[in-house]
């Protein structure tokens, strides 16, 4: 039975739909960690670019200009979560949570002062699985990555490109060694504020779009708690991860492949086990993946420790 599931192409096609908003979130936390801040507003941000692209749609913008106007919302909270952990040098863990907090029930109050009596979800247009000639036709793959939305594909090509960078370029040598010795960058005549700002910003903005791929790709509409706790898979998922985008994009989609088989299994043996073993069993299988696999993860050693200028 399991492997009549597992071997099936809607399967795998369902795993990724289910791992695009968290491959945009753990890309999102990737880049903040990598530079020495812990995001802990992951959650929010994402509630943000959920609410914020869905709500530019609905207004009469087309769905690449609400995709970019979640990023913006996106990095407008990072922006200001750089300023208090970056700038100021507070807590990473308070200031995130706070964050939170303060993004979630901005969305919500939001939602209901431009909609105060709407019972229903107002529907828009999401994009739509695309058809791509040659590519959607090829055996098993096709219909598993090419016939997905543009989004998705827009996921895995942000995967590439952050490997790219941090592998091959002057500004990812910068960003890593900001979250490894900010004291090296700033003696090399770099500013580690800048470079962490920027970093916290970037990475908010990929978290807005994996909010906004919930509200714009995989649902049509936009209600309360649709997050879901996604943004703490995420943190989770980077540990586990261990810092590494190509990693990163195979913890998303074990998760959502976690995910997609509890709903299948649940579909055969819903009249046997309660529903709420199944509910759990996606996140109890990636607890388990998560210690198995994390433990010789190396976190960015200046993770979580603010940095003055001049400081030594």
């Amino acid at each position: 039975m399991i492997l009549d599931i597992l071997l099936t192409v809607s399967f795998w096609a369902a795993a990724i739909r289910i791992a695009t908003p968290l491959i945009f979130g753990v890309l999102g936390a990737l880049v903040c960690e990598k530079a020495g801040v812990l995001n802990l507003g992951i959650e929010g941000i994402m509630t943000v670019g959920a609410m914020a692209g869905w709500l530019a749609v609905y207004s009469g913008c087309d769905l690449w200009t609400g995709v970019l106007i979640a990023a913006l919302s996106g990095a407008a909270f990072g922006l200001l979560l750089s300023f208090f952990t970056v700038t100021l040098g507070l807590s990473q863990h308070v200031s995130g949570l706070g964050l939170t907090l303060l993004a979630t029930s901005g969305a919500y109050f939001t939602y209901r002062v431009i909609l105060p009596n709407q019972s229903t979800p107002p529907r828009i247009t999401p994009f739509q699985p695309l058809d791509i000639p040659v590519l959607s036709d090829l055996p098993v793959i096709g219909p598993i990555l090419f016939s997905q939305t543009a989004l998705t594909l827009l996921a895995f090509v942000l995967v590439g490109l952050l490997t790219w960078i941090y592998a091959r370029t002057p500004l990812g040598l910068a960003l890593k060694a900001v979250g490894e010795n900010p004291a090296a960058v700033e003696a090399q005549g770099l500013s580690v504020a800048w470079l962490r700002t920027g970093a916290v910003v970037a990475g908010s903005a990929l978290m807005a779009i994996g909010g906004a791929f919930l509200t714009m790709s995989a649902f049509d509409a936009f209600f309360f708690e649709m997050v879901a706790g996604r943004g703490w898979i995420c943190i989770a998922l980077t540990v586990f991860a261990s810092w590494q985008p190509g990693k990163a994009l195979l913890a998303a989609i074990l998760f959502g492949a976690f995910d997609a088989f509890q709903v299948r299994l649940q579909q055969v043996a819903g009249g046997v086990v309660p529903g709420q073993v199944f509910l759990m069993l996606p996140y109890l299988l990636s607890i388990l993946a998560l210690v198995i696999w994390s433990r010789q993860a190396s976190a960015p050693k200046a993770l979580m420790m603010p940095y003055l200028r001049g400081q030594r």
